[in-house]
C-alpha cells in the first residue's frame, strides 16, 4: 500500500470519525429537556454498602489478619476487634466498623456519673413529654417542624382551611337575563316543582333557569326537595360568547315556561318579545367591545422541552394538571370558580407513549380578563409567570401577533386593561363577578 492511499484512509477515518460525533453532538443538543428526578426517586435509590453486604461472602478473618488483631487486643484489651476481608470496599468496612462500635458501647456498663446523667436525661425527656400532652391538639403538631417559607405556608393553609363554594347555578338577574313570572294559586311542595322541570336547561346555546320563592324564607332559590315555593319565574340568558338571544331562541323559552307552568298548575307572564331581543343585540354588543383574553407564547430558544420538564417547572409556578391533556392551571382561590391563569402546549406529546422522546417547541400562557377578579392582579401574575418560565426554561416569550414582548407592550397592555376593568365596575358587570362569568362565557 502507497504512502498516497495510507494518508487517504487515514483522512477518511478522521472525516468518518467526525462525522459520527458531530451527529452524536446534534441528536444529544436535540433532545428534549427532561424533568429531574424528585427527591424521592432519588432516596428510593439503595444504599451502596447495603447492595456490596448482600453481595459479599462471610466475614471471616483471613489467617493474615488474625495475628494483628490478636497484638491490638492484648495492646488495648477494650478495644473492638474489627474483622475485615481484603475484598470488601471501604463503604462496606465503614458501616460495618460502625455497627459493630454501636454493638460494644451497648454492651458496656456505664459508670456511676454516666448513669446520673443517663437518669437526668429521661428526666428531663418525661418532663417535655408532659409539657407537649398539655398543650392543645393543632400545636402539639407544630413542634419540631420545620419552618416553612411564606409562600408554602399560605398554600397549606388555604388547602387545609373550609373554602367556599360558589353557586352551583347562578341566580337570575334581570341585568343579563328575560325573566317570567309564574304565578300559582298555593304553594306547592320543591319535589313537585322539580318534578315539572323541563330535561335540558338550555334554550340554544344560551342558560335556562327556574327560581322559586322559598315560602319559610322569603328568598328566589333553586327549587329543592322537602321545601315549599309559594311563586317561581323562569328565566334565559341575554347574550353570551355565542351571540346574542334571537327570536328562536325567545320562542323555545316561551314553551319550556309555558310546559313547566302547567304541570304546577301556574299562569306565566312573558315580557315583549321584541324589546328582550333589542336588549341581548345591545348587550352583546357591549361585551364583544369590552372582551378581553391575553395570550403570550414562550418558545424554546435552544433545546425542544418534553411533557415531563414543562410540568414540573410549570408546577413550581403554582400549576396544576388542568382536565384536557396539554393543559394545566393556576386554581382561584374559591374551589369551583375559573382558573387565574391557563398554559397549554401540544396535547399529542402530552398524550404520546414514550413521553420523554416528544418535543415541544412552544407553549401559551393565557388570561380570561373577565372571567377573573381584579384583586387577584392576574395580569401582573402573568408576566411574573411569563418571565420566570423564560429564565428557567431558555425561552422567549412574544404575544399573540408574534412580537417579542418588550416593556412598552407591557405598560400598554396595563394600561388597556384598567381602564376595561372601570368601564366594566360602571356596568354593574365587574370581572370575576357572577355576572360576568355568565356573559363572557
Amino acid at each position: 500500500m502507497s504512502t498516497l492511499q495510507i494518508g487517504l484512509a487515514i483522512a477518511g477515518g478522521v472525516v468518518l470519525a467526525g462525522v459520527v460525533a458531530h451527529s452524536a453532538w446534534t441528536s444529544r443538543k436535540n433532545k428534549p429537556r427532561q424533568a429531574e428526578p424528585t427527591l424521592q426517586e432519588t432516596l428510593s435509590v439503595s444504599p451502596s454498602f447495603l447492595t456490596h453486604q448482600d453481595q459479599e461472602p462471610s466475614f471471616d478473618p483471613a489467617p493474615a489478619n488474625e495475628a494483628h488483631n490478636a497484638s491490638d487486643l492484648a495492646a488495648n484489651p477494650l478495644a473492638p476487634t474489627y474483622k475485615t476481608s481484603g475484598s470488601l470496599d471501604p463503604v462496606s468496612d465503614m458501616a460495618r466498623s460502625m455497627m459493630e462500635e454501636a454493638t460494644a458501647h451497648a454492651q458496656r456498663v456505664p459508670d456511676e456519673a454516666e448513669m446520673a446523667r443517663i437518669a437526668q436525661s429521661k428526666a428531663e425527656t418525661a418532663k417535655l413529654a408532659a409539657e407537649r400532652a398539655a398543650q392543645p391538639s393543632s400545636a402539639a403538631h407544630t413542634v419540631n417542624t420545620p419552618t416553612m417559607s411564606p409562600a408554602v405556608a399560605k398554600v397549606m393553609d388555604t388547602a387545609g382551611a373550609e373554602l367556599p363554594q360558589p353557586e352551583k347555578r347562578p341566580a337570575l338577574d334581570a341585568l343579563i337575563d328575560v325573566i317570567a313570572a309564574v304565578e300559582i294559586d298555593s304553594p306547592i311542595s320543591g319535589d313537585a316543582a322539580i318534578a315539572a322541570l323541563p330535561a335540558t336547561r338550555r334554550v340554544g346555546s344560551k342558560l335556562f333557569s327556574v327560581e322559586g320563592l322559598n315560602a319559610d324564607t322569603g328568598l328566589w332559590e333553586q327549587p329543592r326537595h322537602g321545601l315549599r315555593y309559594s311563586a317561581f319565574q323562569s328565566g334565559v340568558q341575554l347574550a353570551n360568547r355565542t351571540g346574542a338571544l334571537n327570536e328562536i331562541e325567545f320562542s323555545e323559552f316561551v314553551t319550556k315556561t309555558q310546559h313547566f307552568a302547567d304541570a304546577i298548575n301556574g299562569a306565566p307572564e312573558f315580557p315583549d318579545m321584541l324589546e328582550e331581543v333589542a336588549r341581548a343585540r345591545e348587550l352583546d354588543s357591549f361585551a364583544s367591545a369590552h372582551d378581553a383574553q391575553l395570550s403570550f407564547t414562550l418558545k424554546a430558544t435552544k433545546a425542544a422541552w418534553s411533557p415531563g420538564y414543562v410540568q414540573q417547572n410549570a408546577a413550581r409556578l403554582g400549576f396544576i394538571a388542568g382536565v384536557l391533556p396539554g393543559r394545566m392551571v393556576v386554581p382561584a382561590p374559591v374551589h369551583g370558580l375559573p382558573p387565574i391563569l391557563g398554559l397549554t402546549f401540544d396535547s399529542q406529546a402530552a398524550m404520546s407513549e414514550d413521553p420523554t422522546q416528544s418535543a415541544i417547541y412552544e407553549l401559551a400562557l393565557s388570561l380570561d380578563v373577565p372571567q377573573v377578579e381584579r384583586k387577584e392582579e392576574p395580569y401582573a401574575r402573568m408576566i411574573q409567570t411569563a418571565y420566570e418560565l423564560a429564565r428557567v426554561m431558555d425561552g422567549a416569550i412574544s404575544d399573540d401577533n408574534g412580537q417579542p414582548l418588550s416593556e412598552v407592550a407591557i405598560g400598554a397592555i396595563a394600561r388597556d386593561l384598567l381602564a376595561l376593568y372601570d368601564t366594566l365596575e360602571a356596568r354593574d358587570l365587574s370581572a370575576g363577578s357572577p355576572q360576568a362569568r355568565r356573559l363572557f362565557s
